[in-house]
């Protein structure tokens, strides 16, 4: 993800000639308001050094690789994936390609690979910055169950500067996909924290399969420090379909916003999944900040702004008070594309929740249990399920109401549910598959009584 010249370039990993994995390519769209996309053709394919894994891209601004002639273009950093022909083993090696034309041609370095080290087997996924700071270019690289830190001075010749994560976070799986930016920490003034992003594949014993943590702490240009214990797990999406996600490179100052979007999948399932002509989806693109909590400095997401554009508004509720056992409030509201808004206090053991995509008690069920203080969802009625066993199931995260409060932003698809808690201190990601046909909503109380200070519904026009 980069943007440039008024665009929002997001490239993804793509195999063009099947519905499953194959040798990988880089699918390209762009938009110029994160909300309407345009397919183009696809920018990098496989060629004598391997297949397109992922990786980054940036604009270099100051031709420091010399492929601008004094100008400023895109790069792609990249990691080129084939058959060590010594060792007949998997082999991954970094790579450039560049583009003088906003991204619609790219040339292949002839120089490529750039960086190698046969040391490791996974060693993929560079995320690219430029340390201004330091003034040269930053890489956070996977390798193994670790990333690997290194700087360069042209995007060309790189330089190892430290490694992090051997004895930090979650090692449930091979660490992915990398990310590392620095965010303002909201109400402490100046200060700023690094925050750094890292996916984890699946582990078969494991049922929630791959899913993403983070670290905040601090980044001299060489080192990553966290602030807290090795122990410690942070995850970033508490559904089970945000996986991979990186953040947009060079986003302009004036904006300010630090955006990210992830693939809405899960390796568990990813090649078994009941679909014809699209395999896999993007979340919805958000914006990433830094608050405090109870438990110390936290990451918090909410969708972008930009997507309000697509609201068409069906009903407005006020300062009402449900009973559990009051019949469907919502019993006219019927659609698959779906925006709630809703701000509802509680009262002790009070639970309650939203029905989507229902039809005959079938549909997800998004909702709060307060005798646990836990947020869910629950997709064992959702749909098709039977592609594989740990698709069909229930689970969420902590959360605490706020003076009694819960605030939920919740995005219906046709094949997915987004789901932002308490201004985006939990966030819950998941696909579904309904039929078609099942386009009703449910407010429901399940026990004692709740206060609805304000409700939104909107029904959401296409993108497309």
């Amino acid at each position: 993800m980069v943007w440039y010249e008024g665009e929002y370039h997001l490239f993804y990993q793509c195999h063009p000639h099947s519905a499953v994995w194959g040798p990988m390519h880089w699918g390209h769209a762009v938009s110029k308001d994160l909300v309407f996309w345009e397919e183009l053709p696809i920018a990098l394919r496989p060629d004598h050094n391997g297949a397109i894994f992922s990786g980054s891209a940036v604009v270099d601004r100051h031709d420091t690789t010399g492929f601008f002639n004094g100008g400023s273009g895109l790069v792609a950093v990249f990691t080129h994936h084939d058959v060590n022909p010594e060792s007949g083993g998997p082999r991954q090696r970094q790579s450039l390609a560049f583009s003088t034309d906003k991204g619609r041609t790219w040339t292949m370095y002839e120089g490529n690979p750039v960086l190698e080290d046969e040391r490791h087997i996974d060693y993929r996924d560079p995320k690219v910055f430029w340390d201004g700071e330091r003034e040269r270019w930053a890489m956070v690289l996977a390798a193994g169950q670790r990333v690997l830190f290194y700087h360069s001075p042209d995007l060309i010749h790189w330089s190892f500067g430290s490694e992090f994560g051997t004895s930090e976070g979650s090692h449930d799986g091979v660490w992915e996909c990398p990310d590392l930016f620095k965010l303002p920490v909201e109400g402490r003034g100046d200060e700023s924290k690094w925050v750094l992003i890292v996916s984890i594949g699946p582990n078969e014993a494991l049922a929630e399969g791959s899913r993403t943590q983070y670290f905040i702490g601090g980044f001299d240009g060489v080192s990553f420090t966290s602030d807290n214990p090795p122990d410690t797990v942070l995850w970033l999406d508490h559904g089970r379909d945000n996986y991979a996600g990186v953040s947009w490179s060079d986003v302009p100052a004036q904006d300010g916003r630090r955006l990210f979007i992830g693939w809405m999948n899960n390796w568990k399932y990813a090649n078994l999944l009941p679909t014809e002509a699209w395999r896999g989806a993007m979340t919805l693109p958000r914006e990433l900040g830094l608050a405090v909590f109870e438990d110390g400095i936290r990451l918090r997401q909410l969708p972008v702004r930009e997507l309000e554009t697509l609201r068409e508004p069906k009903l407005l509720m006020e300062d009402l008070t449900i009973q559990a056992g009051d019949g469907n409030l919502l019993q006219e509201i019927h659609g698959s594309t779906l925006e709630i808004v809703a701000e509802i206090k509680i009262a002790g053991s009070s639970s309650f929740g939203f029905r989507i995509h229902g039809s005959g008690g079938q549909g997800t069920v998004i909702g709060f249990d307060a005798e646990r203080s836990y947020m869910f969802i629950d997709r064992r009625n959702a749909g098709i399920s039977d592609f594989h066993p740990d698709f069909s199931c229930e689970h969420g995260a902590d959360l605490k109401p706020a003076d009694g409060i819960i605030k939920l932003r919740i995005f219906a698809d046709h094949s997915s549910v987004e789901v932002f808690a308490n201004d985006g201190s939990v966030v819950l990601t998941d696909q579904v598959f309904p039929d078609p046909n099942n386009q009703e909503l449910e407010l429901y109380v399940q026990e004692g009584s709740i206060e609805i200070i304000s409700l939104h519904i909107y029904t959401l026009k296409s993108i497309w």
